[in-house]
């Protein structure tokens, strides 16, 4: 797959051999850094190795996103995997060729919906982020597109039960990625509440149920995205010019919730990929929940209030490495009820994949919808450690703290690369304005469609909050967390 021109000339299906076009099998919803460097290399994987033979047609969820860029590049796209494989550093790159379709359903919403009457289709796979898998009561079934990814999903269901008058062997096969607990539950839950909400009938919602299965799942591969910084050197590697390159580690971990029909229909035990379908993946998602994604948002507002700008650089500072490092082992793993040696060494992996010396992986790219994420990822934790050890967990509460800060917009004198739903942003400035710690902190505390609880019924926890915005605005991270680990 290679031009006679130099690395000058665009990337596209004239200017590359990239096969012959695959039959769509695959509808993703989500055209981001992740889905690209983790489920369309698991399908080309499939592709080679199995003769899955399926191409995808990517969805892009949100009225912003990527998918002119891709039409651009006919949806090519490069791969760059680094890390260390058996003690020894590893690269590794791929042209990435199986998505076959981008559609953008706020410009064109019956390309959208014409998906829903390809032959071949056979999966559907998202990932929304945490906040994607959501009910919005106001989605009606003839808006174009209705505004939440489930809305989407059960109209593009509805079109291909019409459109193939029930047909049983039209069922999909629904595997979610969004990191929430029992994402592909909570979805079908969520599609059911619309066909009631719209009135579908019986009969849709019947095939739905008997006709499609829905697959919960974990998914852990770090992927930075694209590499700005050094985007002259990965082009450089390169017979064309690639507007799209995202770089991922060589780790890679997908698990399942399946049977063996699921393994039939996605024989990954034909390729190299660690890809376990499994009656009960709980276990691993509380493992790689709580300590690799809850250190990773744990230590994003607070490392960049504390100057920092990737991951490594984080880990590797005296003070925000060792405030990372004792997060995790004193205050998240023994929070869980697993074998601690194996909790332990999870976490040393996990440090040595955050030290990766090839992964450049931006705070500010981890920064997306902090709020659901903190919820999802780090709360648990911290409500478990209260509970375990009747007092406040000292760094996951000044984290808490820095997270809250963050949200404020500013950090001496610049901005801070928020990145949320207009609506929580602005509940933070109102909070902010109130120009108040205690009050601040009681207004973002009590607020239960963040965190799903009133926090400020927790002994001394708004105090705690309050005192540690205080120290971080007047002292640093540094000095001021020193000041709040004296007195909490």
């Amino acid at each position: 797959m290679s031009l006679t021109q130099n690395n000058t000339q665009p990337l596209n299906r004239t200017n590359v051999d990239a096969g012959n076009t695959l039959p769509i099998k695959v509808i993703q919803f989500g055209e981001g850094n992740f889905l690209r460097a983790f489920v369309d290399y698991a399908f080309q994987e499939l592709n080679k190795k199995a003769n899955l033979n399926a191409g995808i047609a990517v969805v892009q969820p949100i009225d912003r996103g990527l998918v002119s860029m891709l039409n651009d590049q006919d949806g090519l796209y490069t791969l760059f995997m680094k890390g260390i494989k058996n003690g020894k550093e590893t690269q590794e790159q791929e042209l990435i060729t199986n998505l076959v379709q981008s559609v953008d359903p706020y410009k064109s919403f019956q390309d959208y919906l014409n998906l829903a009457k390809e032959e071949a289709l056979e999966f559907v796979i998202s990932n929304t982020t945490e906040a994607g898998i959501a009910f919005v009561e106001s989605d009606t079934p003839d808006m174009q597109p209705p505004t939440s990814f489930p809305a989407k999903l059960t109209v593009l269901l509805h079109e291909r039960f019409k459109h193939f008058n029930g047909d049983a062997s039209k069922g999909l096969t629904i595997i979610p990625c969004e990191l929430i607990n029992h994402n592909s539950e909570t979805l079908k839950e969520i599609i059911l509440k619309y066909i009631d909400l719209w009135q579908l009938g019986e009969d849709f919602k019947s095939w739905l149920l008997n006709h499609s299965t829905f697959h919960s799942t974990l998914v852990d591969r770090i992927v930075p995205g694209y590499p700005k910084d050094e985007i002259a050197d990965y082009n450089s590697k390169l017979d064309y010019k690639d507007n799209l390159i995202v770089t991922a580690e060589t780790f890679f971990l997908w698990v399942i919730e399946g049977d063996d029909a699921l393994k039939q229909k996605l024989p990954f035990d034909k390729t190299d990929l660690n890809v376990l379908i499994v009656d009960n993946m709980q276990p691993y998602r509380t493992r790689k929940v709580k300590i690799l994604n809850g250190a990773h948002t744990a230590m994003v507002p607070f490392c960049l209030l504390s100057g920092k700008e990737t991951v490594k650089e984080s880990v590797d500072d005296s003070f925000t490495g060792k405030f990372i490092k004792d997060t995790v082992f004193e205050e998240i793993i023994p929070t869980l009820d697993m074998d601690k040696d194996e909790l332990k060494q999870f976490g040393l992996d996990v440090f040595d994949r955050f030290r990766n010396p090839f992964i450049k992986h931006m705070l500010s790219s981890i920064a997306l919808n902090s709020i659901s994420k903190f919820k999802v990822r780090v709360l648990p934790s911290l409500l478990d450690y209260i509970k375990i050890n009747d007092k406040l967990p000292t760094r996951l509460m000044f984290s808490f703290a820095s997270l809250i800060r963050f949200y404020k917009g500013t950090w001496q004198g610049e901005a801070l690369p928020i990145n949320d739903d207009a609506e929580i942003v602005k509940t933070f400035q109102d909070a902010w304005a109130l120009n108040d710690y205690q009050a601040t902190a009681q207004a973002i505390l009590s607020n239960t469609s963040f965190w799903g609880e009133d926090l400020t019924t927790i002994d001394q926890f708004t105090n705690a909050i309050a005192v540690a915005l205080k120290e971080i605005d007047d002292n640093g991270t540094e000095v001021g967390f020193n000041n709040f680990s004296k007195q909490f």
